[in-house]
């Protein structure tokens, strides 16, 4: 049980606090929806898709290397931002967007859980409770941003102009600046 609820603290704390451009990404999935219902669709093919990579990355499927992983999460959510700004609708195949974007970014979370090491002789047990503390992170954050501005504001005929392209632009900005940055000074 130790092990459990480490991994769960772990996993959560690799979103908040310690996971700003994960938070980012998931704040572009809350501002791309115009419902609840939605946004989680969006978060569920996005943690499906992390876990499947994370679970590769760490079983040593896949390679994992954070001088291109880094990169590209940054990346995504440049475009993630982008698509914000440039639609209002939510297009069938922004989930298979997100679900390759999840695909990244459980390739950086591998890449941290691989830092932390995973308990000796309860490597499947550690894997779910880290996977499953950061999928709580992330409802965290949506469950967060709806409380304190979708529930409220999301019908407004303001909502997308005032809120929704200047936050996306600003996380636009931040990205890109990630990204330059971890391509450079990597």
């Amino acid at each position: 049980m130790d092990t459990i609820l480490i991994y769960l603290q772990l996993g959560f704390e690799h979103i908040l606090p310690l996971g700003f451009d994960h938070v980012l990404f998931i704040l572009c999935l809350f501002f791309s929806g115009d419902n609840l219902k939605s946004i989680l669709w969006q978060s569920t093919a996005f943690t499906l898709a992390h876990s499947i990579a994370l679970a590769l990355a760490m079983l040593q499927f896949v390679p994992v290397s954070s001088a291109l992983v880094e990169p590209m999460i940054a990346i995504s959510i440049v475009f993630a931002s982008v698509a914000n700004i440039c639609t209002d609708k939510l297009i069938k195949i922004r989930i298979l967007l997100v679900f390759l974007f999840g695909l990244i970014h459980g390739l950086g979370f591998a890449g941290v859980l691989n830092e932390l090491g995973l308990t000796e002789g309860q490597y499947f047990k550690s894997l779910i409770s880290f996977n499953i503390g950061v999928e709580f992170g992330q409802l965290t954050v949506i469950l967060a941003a709806w409380f304190l501005i979708g529930k409220w504001f999301h019908k407004k005929t303001w909502y997308r102009r005032r809120i929704v392209i200047p936050v996306s632009t600003t996380i636009a900005v931040i990205a890109v600046y990630w990204t330059i940055e971890r391509i450079y000074w990597g």
